[in-house]
């Protein structure tokens, strides 16, 4: 019978090792998950999560609904937590979730609370979280990740049980795509291209006509910039910031059925406590929509460069083949190397909340300049 931890693809060691705690019941409260963007450590979160809560039930339709609702990620006893600050995580915010952990959880036995980028958590932050962290209400489980333990205060370290995840190879990711969808190779390879190498990304990428055309608007941007004059790339960059927002309204429907499932039981406070979360979560999911973007922006400068480099046959976009190759005639290598630096810019930018218009159109600005000069 297949659980949450098959999920957690290309980490063979880290799911057996999770699933040995969650069987021999023996869950630390706190965890902290290593590993670069893209080696799935997020999913590994939330099927460790689900398994936590199903594991405190006998009563098979409850694992069902746990099972549910954490897939759908809404779940009231498992919270997601990303930085709410330009530089990272606020004392505020850490001071919201010591003080969250001293109310009983809502539906489930225990509460999990997954903190994403805790390489951001500086001193102040850290210091007002280490009592809880060390000393967590028994009902609490903490799932910390970070890119790696040495970006991590080491007083953080000290108080978790540490869970590597390994690099997965761009090749293995489209294997896995490949295995567990009804996607080709090429249609996988595309899809790990668009969401940074990240396997659980790419499945919801191919499952997500959306997210689809999004990136058909992109490469359709890039395809024009040769071409185009200066009202054409503000015009460009508002065309990608309007396509963002459809693909985001399949997230606001889910959450308005979440809402109204969930008045039925909870009271106004615990409503208000819930759409202060998915607030956030909608947040979270425009920024991955953004880094979407600038994975696909990334990938396509990179098949520019292969095809300069005289390699065409390494061509990943290859639905875009045809435009690569136009671009390619009226540039080098080193300017297609050279302009994903503004896509980096771009990145650090949104990342600090500058503006997306904004961001795309100095970001579309300066690769035509840099690329068609």
């Amino acid at each position: 019978m297949s659980d949450a931890f098959d999920t957690i693809y290309g980490q063979p060691k880290v799911r057996e090792y999770l699933r040995t705690c969650v069987a021999s019941g023996k869950v630390s409260q706190a965890y902290l998950f290593t590993g670069m963007a893209g080696s799935n450590k997020t999913a590994a979160a939330y099927a460790f999560a689900e398994e936590i809560l199903k594991s405190d039930t006998a009563d098979a339709n409850e694992k069902m609904e746990i099972r549910r609702k954490v897939t759908r990620r809404v779940h009231p006893d498992v919270r997601y937590v990303v930085p709410e600050g330009a530089q990272g995580y606020l004392v505020e915010q850490i001071r919201e979730i010591v003080s969250d952990c001293a109310m009983a959880p809502v539906q489930a036995k225990r509460k999990v609370y997954i903190l994403d980028r805790v390489d951001l958590m500086g001193t102040s932050p850290a210091n007002a979280f280490l009592k809880t962290l060390e000393e967590p209400p028994s009902d609490v489980v903490f799932l910390l990740l970070g890119r790696t333990s040495s970006a991590v205060l080491s007083t953080i370290v000290s108080r978790c049980q540490v869970v590597p995840f390994r690099n997965i190879p761009a090749s293995e990711a489209t294997a896995i795509l490949v295995q567990n969808s009804q996607a080709s190779t090429p249609q996988a390879m595309i899809a790990i291209q668009a969401c940074n190498g990240s396997v659980t990304k790419g499945l919801e990428f191919l499952k997500s006509p959306e997210r689809q055309a999004y990136r058909d608007k992109v490469l359709l941007v890039l395809a024009s910039l040769a071409r185009a004059d200066d009202l054409d790339v503000l015009s460009y960059a508002s065309d990608i910031v309007s396509a963002t927002k459809t693909p985001l309204d399949a997230v606001r429907r889910e959450q308005e059925r979440t809402l109204e499932e969930s008045s039925e039981f909870l009271q106004r406070s615990a409503l208000k406590a819930l759409e202060a979360r998915q607030k956030r979560l909608l947040s979270q999911a425009s920024f991955e929509l953004l880094r979407q973007m600038t994975s696909v922006v990334r990938s396509w400068l990179r098949d520019v460069a292969v095809v300069c480099a005289g390699t065409p046959d390494l061509v990943l976009n290859i639905d875009a083949a045809d435009a690569i190759r136009d671009a390619a005639r009226h540039t080098t290598v080193e300017a297609a190397c050279k302009a994903e630096k503004c896509v980096d810019a771009a990145e650090v930018a949104i990342t600090y909340n500058v503006s997306p218009q904004v961001s795309i159109e100095a970001m579309l600005f300066e690769i035509r300049e840099v690329l068609y000069a």
